[in-house]
Protein backbone atom coordinates (compact mmCIF):
# COMPACT_ATOMS: atom_id res chain seq x y z
CA UNK A 1 0.00 0.00 0.00
CA UNK A 2 1.37 3.41 -0.99
CA UNK A 3 2.32 5.87 1.72
CA UNK A 4 -0.23 8.68 2.14
CA UNK A 5 0.81 12.18 1.13
CA UNK A 6 0.72 14.93 3.71
CA UNK A 7 -2.26 16.46 1.88
CA UNK A 8 -4.12 13.16 2.15
CA UNK A 9 -3.35 13.09 5.87
CA UNK A 10 -4.43 16.73 6.22
CA UNK A 11 -7.79 16.11 4.58
CA UNK A 12 -8.54 12.82 6.36
CA UNK A 13 -10.41 13.87 9.48
CA UNK A 14 -11.70 10.37 10.30
CA UNK A 15 -13.93 10.83 13.37
CA UNK A 16 -12.38 14.16 14.37
CA UNK A 17 -12.95 16.57 15.95
CA UNK A 18 -13.99 14.89 19.17
CA UNK A 19 -14.03 15.84 22.82
CA UNK A 20 -13.17 13.17 25.38
CA UNK A 21 -13.30 13.40 29.14
CA UNK A 22 -9.99 12.79 30.88
CA UNK A 23 -10.54 11.88 34.54
CA UNK A 24 -8.25 12.68 37.43
CA UNK A 25 -7.15 9.05 37.75
CA UNK A 26 -6.51 8.62 34.03
CA UNK A 27 -2.86 8.17 32.93
CA UNK A 28 -3.31 11.06 30.49
CA UNK A 29 -4.33 13.43 33.30
CA UNK A 30 -0.77 13.46 34.64
CA UNK A 31 0.53 14.58 31.25
CA UNK A 32 -2.26 16.78 29.91
CA UNK A 33 -4.54 17.59 32.83
CA UNK A 34 -8.09 16.48 33.51
CA UNK A 35 -11.35 17.67 32.01
CA UNK A 36 -12.79 17.77 28.50
CA UNK A 37 -9.95 17.33 26.01
CA UNK A 38 -10.36 18.21 22.35
CA UNK A 39 -8.71 16.19 19.63
CA UNK A 40 -9.16 18.53 16.68
CA UNK A 41 -9.00 17.50 13.03
CA UNK A 42 -5.76 18.19 11.13
CA UNK A 43 -7.54 20.51 8.70
CA UNK A 44 -8.64 22.74 11.60
CA UNK A 45 -5.01 23.53 12.44
CA UNK A 46 -4.35 24.34 8.78
CA UNK A 47 -7.36 26.66 8.63
CA UNK A 48 -6.18 28.62 11.68
CA UNK A 49 -2.58 28.76 10.44
CA UNK A 50 -3.79 30.28 7.15
CA UNK A 51 -5.31 33.23 9.07
CA UNK A 52 -1.97 34.53 10.38
CA UNK A 53 -1.01 37.59 8.30
CA UNK A 54 2.47 38.46 7.10
CA UNK A 55 4.65 39.88 9.87
CA UNK A 56 2.46 38.37 12.59
CA UNK A 57 2.93 35.17 14.56
CA UNK A 58 1.09 32.60 16.61
CA UNK A 59 2.12 29.64 18.74
CA UNK A 60 0.87 26.10 18.96
CA UNK A 61 -0.46 27.04 22.41
CA UNK A 62 -2.50 29.92 21.00
CA UNK A 63 -4.02 27.68 18.32
CA UNK A 64 -4.80 24.96 20.85
CA UNK A 65 -6.54 27.46 23.16
CA UNK A 66 -8.56 28.87 20.25
CA UNK A 67 -9.70 25.42 19.11
CA UNK A 68 -10.55 24.30 22.66
CA UNK A 69 -12.74 27.38 23.10
CA UNK A 70 -14.36 26.84 19.68
CA UNK A 71 -15.33 23.27 20.67
CA UNK A 72 -16.24 24.09 24.29
CA UNK A 73 -13.42 21.93 25.65
CA UNK A 74 -11.15 22.62 28.61
CA UNK A 75 -7.96 22.00 26.64
CA UNK A 76 -6.61 20.47 23.46
CA UNK A 77 -4.42 17.40 23.15
CA UNK A 78 -0.81 18.60 22.93
CA UNK A 79 0.44 15.47 21.23
CA UNK A 80 -1.98 15.46 18.31
CA UNK A 81 -1.68 19.26 17.99
CA UNK A 82 2.06 18.96 17.33
CA UNK A 83 1.55 16.15 14.84
CA UNK A 84 -1.25 17.95 13.00
CA UNK A 85 0.61 21.29 12.84
CA UNK A 86 3.53 19.46 11.23
CA UNK A 87 1.17 17.72 8.79
CA UNK A 88 -0.24 21.14 7.81
CA UNK A 89 3.29 22.49 7.25
CA UNK A 90 4.39 19.55 5.14
CA UNK A 91 1.12 19.51 3.17
CA UNK A 92 1.70 23.18 2.34
CA UNK A 93 5.21 22.37 1.15
CA UNK A 94 3.83 19.55 -1.02
CA UNK A 95 1.37 21.98 -2.62
CA UNK A 96 4.09 24.57 -3.19
CA UNK A 97 6.40 21.92 -4.70
CA UNK A 98 3.64 20.95 -7.14
CA UNK A 99 3.21 24.57 -8.27
CA UNK A 100 0.10 25.42 -6.27
CA UNK A 101 -0.31 28.93 -4.94
CA UNK A 102 -2.49 27.65 -2.05
CA UNK A 103 0.16 27.95 0.63
CA UNK A 104 -0.28 27.81 4.40
CA UNK A 105 2.21 30.21 6.03
CA UNK A 106 3.22 27.53 8.53
CA UNK A 107 6.44 29.36 9.45
CA UNK A 108 4.34 31.93 11.34
CA UNK A 109 3.33 29.22 13.83
CA UNK A 110 5.93 28.82 16.55
CA UNK A 111 6.45 26.33 19.31
CA UNK A 112 5.91 27.16 22.98
CA UNK A 113 7.81 30.24 24.08
CA UNK A 114 8.41 31.41 20.51
CA UNK A 115 10.62 28.48 19.52
CA UNK A 116 11.36 27.50 15.95
CA UNK A 117 10.18 24.08 14.77
CA UNK A 118 12.92 21.72 13.61
CA UNK A 119 10.30 19.39 12.09
CA UNK A 120 9.05 21.93 9.56
CA UNK A 121 10.07 21.44 5.91
CA UNK A 122 13.72 22.44 5.55
CA UNK A 123 14.27 22.32 9.31
CA UNK A 124 15.45 25.20 11.47
CA UNK A 125 17.43 26.85 8.65
CA UNK A 126 14.40 27.30 6.40
CA UNK A 127 12.12 28.25 9.28
CA UNK A 128 14.63 30.89 10.34
CA UNK A 129 15.02 32.19 6.77
CA UNK A 130 11.26 32.56 6.23
CA UNK A 131 10.80 34.38 9.54
CA UNK A 132 13.72 36.71 8.89
CA UNK A 133 12.26 37.49 5.44
CA UNK A 134 9.21 38.85 7.30
CA UNK A 135 11.35 41.00 9.59
CA UNK A 136 11.63 38.83 12.69
CA UNK A 137 14.90 38.54 14.61
CA UNK A 138 16.00 35.03 15.57
CA UNK A 139 18.05 34.41 18.69
CA UNK A 140 19.91 31.32 19.86
CA UNK A 141 19.50 29.90 23.37
CA UNK A 142 21.65 26.84 23.80
CA UNK A 143 20.73 24.38 21.06
CA UNK A 144 17.37 26.02 20.31
CA UNK A 145 16.26 29.05 18.31
CA UNK A 146 13.55 31.55 19.18
CA UNK A 147 11.92 34.64 17.70
CA UNK A 148 13.07 37.62 19.75
CA UNK A 149 10.11 39.39 21.37
CA UNK A 150 7.71 37.04 19.55
CA UNK A 151 4.91 38.02 21.93
CA UNK A 152 4.89 41.54 20.45
CA UNK A 153 3.99 40.07 17.04
CA UNK A 154 1.26 37.66 18.22
CA UNK A 155 -1.88 37.75 16.13
CA UNK A 156 -5.20 37.38 17.93
CA UNK A 157 -7.05 34.53 16.23
CA UNK A 158 -10.62 35.54 15.52
CA UNK A 159 -13.56 33.21 15.13
CA UNK A 160 -15.26 33.50 11.73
Amino acid sequence: MAKKSFNEKLNNSKDLPKVEFVGFDDKMAKRFGSGNMLIAAPIEYDEVMKKIPEGKLTTSEEIRAFLAKKHNADFTCQLTAGIFINIAANASQEREDSGSSEITPYWRTLKKGGGLNEKYPGGIDKHRFLLEMEGHEIINKGKRYFVKDYDKALHEIQRP
